[in-house]
Formats: structure tokens, C-alpha cells, sequence
């Protein structure tokens, strides 16, 4: 199936490119690979502040992380050109801003990777790490970055 086609189908639109908000580029290809810098989960367009374990639950972290993976697609889109091209979704890596006693940043980061699943289909299938940091950027409670392969 078109990637595309099934973007629409699930109702989403893919964002432009956020400007890199430090020294840094929103993407690198190299070789067959293309690395996604870390984006920052956002809610009605500014960043999601929170932290699990004080004032999030895991089903607003994996709305969050939701979230992130559609603004990863849509900056993979701008590397690529052609979301079809994707062969594989190689890594995730989460940072989930958590307090010391919460334990469940792996829950919060399946809201990416299952909406990776449902869109690439077994090419979204992909090794991961999810980790509890003390803060991230802006406070915000999710960073994800993501690295792909190009067929």
C-alpha cells in the first residue's frame, strides 16, 4: 500500500520541517541510512511540557509520542522526498522525562512505534531504547529520534 494512501486513510497530515532550535540539521543521510535528530513532542503546536511519575499518565505519553512520530514522518518525508522509498525503520531512541520512581517509558513510547506499525507495515517494525531523563529541552516530556533505511 501507498504510504501516503494510509496517511490519509488514518487522518493525518504531515508538518513541514521544524527550524532546529540549537547547532544542529533536522536530518543527515549517509549511505542508505537517514538520521532524524531528535524531535520534541508538541500539542497544538507548542511543546507538550510535562513529566511522568508528577503530572502525565502513560496514555497521554503515548499520545505524545504519537505525536512525535507524526512530526518524525513528516521531516523524514522532507530528507527523502518519497516516504515510499522507506525500507525499513531501523531505530528509535525515546527519552521520556520522568521522575526517578516511574518505570513505564517503554509504554509511552509504543504510542511511535505502534503508529510506525500501522503506517509502514512490517518496514515500521524496528529496535528501539526508551529512557527515563531527569529533564529534556523545554520541558518538554517526550523526545524521540529515529534512523531509517532507504530501499
Amino acid at each position: 500500500m501507498n504510504i501516503y494512501t494510509k496517511l490519509s486513510e488514518l487522518g493525518i497530515t504531515l508538518p513541514p520541517v521544524a527550524a532546529p532550535a540549537a547547532a544542529y540539521v533536522p536530518f543527515v543521510q549517509t549511505g542508505n541510512l537517514v538520521f532524524l535528530s531528535g524531535h520534541l513532542a508538541k500539542k497544538d503546536g507548542k511543546v507538550w511540557v510535562g513529566q511522568f511519575g508528577k503530572n502525565m499518565s502513560v496514555e497521554e505519553g503515548k499520545a505524545a509520542s504519537r505525536a512525535v512520530a507524526i512530526d518524525l514522518m513528516g521531516t523524514l518525508h522532507a530528507a527523502v522526498g518519497d516516504l515510499n522509498r522507506i525500507k525499513r525503520i531501523v531505530k528509535l531512541m525515546s527519552l521520556v522525562n520522568s521522575t526517578g520512581d516511574f518505570t513505564e517509558q517503554h509504554l509511552v513510547t509504543n504510542g511511535a512505534s505502534e503508529l510506525l506499525g500501522e503506517v509502514f507495515g512490517a518496514q515500521g517494525a524496528h529496535a528501539r531504547s526508551a529512557f527515563g531523563v531527569a529533564q529534556i529541552p523545554l520541558g518538554a516530556c517526550v523526545e524521540i529520534e529515529l534512523v531509517a533505511e532507504l530501499a
